[in-house]
């Protein structure tokens, strides 16, 4: 099993700096690598204090200078809101600077607050991405390539900065639908899915839908590798475990909100956390999630594990203003005791 960081970068408030938040996202993809992590994926929002990563794939060419071993990975590039020529290049550049080791995720996005501020429609953000991902295939697997399609026009082109690995880094495509699951398993990509704060009975639908999207391509469910996100977080101290989560549950406050076309700002810029009816206590999240004494993070994930069968587990580790020196702690726990305990559970 390969187990991954996923790092939103997310500034609850005015207390915490733009740079601290960078600032602690680096360091703990730092941790990762040192603590035995496989990947450290990166998120991408724009235009409020949901994330702070703009560009993941910078978050990957920087990172790619401090660390040696661990994958990097893009959670996902929002692909209607790049010129798919120009993100080639970036996608070159980044595998070139770290050495091959860019797993690139890619998504059609859903905040209509970012897409406005594009000039992008976010109602043609399915339609956009698929293009779009048609022309990083073409550029990826082509040394001169063109495309003549309904939102892009480009001559033959060919792309300077090269892939190390080949034909092409991993795709990984964030699948909220059967029909993302669907293109995934016809085109040979990697699915990353989450089951949000549900329970067992939400993994089970998952690994369903997963299933029927595979055979529905005649493709058996293993031809792609699965990533799932997920909150994880073992202590046995009562206090960090409600921090964590109340930091969890602020965090998918904000993205229901902007799902929904709410911008809940008073400032134009700081969201506004808004209880919903969404919203789960805490006790609920403890019992749904992978989370409390050591033990009962491992056996509950191995659980997970069995009903879902992921290749890799993501865990958030960067939620709201989490406190950072607890984090790094709960980051090397994980490299310490919990991963090496599931893997020789797994055999």
């Amino acid at each position: 099993m390969e187990f991954a960081t996923f790092i939103l970068a997310a500034q609850r408030g005015y207390h915490q700096s733009c740079d601290s938040v960078i600032g602690n996202s680096i360091e703990q993809a730092i941790a990762s690598e040192q603590a035995g992590f496989n990947t450290a994926w990166f998120a991408e929002h724009h235009f409020n204090n949901y994330s702070l990563v703009p560009s993941p794939l910078m978050m990957v060419a920087h990172c790619a200078g401090l660390t040696s071993t661990i994958r990097l990975g893009t959670g996902v590039c929002v692909l209607p809101l790049y010129q798919p020529q120009r993100l080639l290049s970036e996608i070159g550049f980044a595998d070139i600077v770290s050495n091959g080791r860019l797993e690139l995720g890619v998504g059609s996005g859903y905040q209509q607050f970012e897409f406005e501020r594009f000039g992008v429609d976010v109602d043609q953000a399915p339609a956009v991405f698929a293009e779009y991902l048609d022309i990083l295939l073409k550029g990826l697997n082509q040394k001169i390539f063109e495309h003549n399609g309904q939102y892009e026009k480009i001559p033959l082109t060919a792309i300077s900065l090269r892939t190390v690995q080949r034909p092409a880094p991993p795709i990984w495509i964030a699948c909220g639908s059967a029909r993302s699951m669907c293109r995934a398993y016809r085109e040979g990509h990697n699915l990353f899915v989450t089951a949000f704060h549900n329970g067992l009975e939400n993994v089970r639908t998952l690994r369903e839908t997963i299933v029927a999207a595979a055979a529905s391509r005649g493709k058996d469910v293993t031809a792609a590798k699965i990533g799932l996100l997920r909150c994880c977080y073992a202590s046995d101290d009562q206090a960090e475990i409600d921090s964590y989560l109340d930091n969890a549950r602020f965090q998918r406050r904000l993205s229901e909100a902007l799902h929904q076309r709410r911008q809940q700002s008073r400032d134009g810029y700081l969201l506004q956390e808004t209880p919903t009816q969404q919203d789960l206590s805490f006790e609920t999240m403890r019992q749904n999630l992978p989370i409390g004494s050591v033990s009962r993070v491992i056996d509950r994930l191995l659980e997970e594990i069995s009903i879902l069968k992921p290749d890799q587990i993501a865990i958030q580790t960067q939620l709201g203003d989490f406190d950072q020196k607890t984090m790094l702690r709960q980051i090397e726990l994980w490299g310490d005791k919990i991963i090496p305990s599931i893997n020789k559970s797994l055999g």
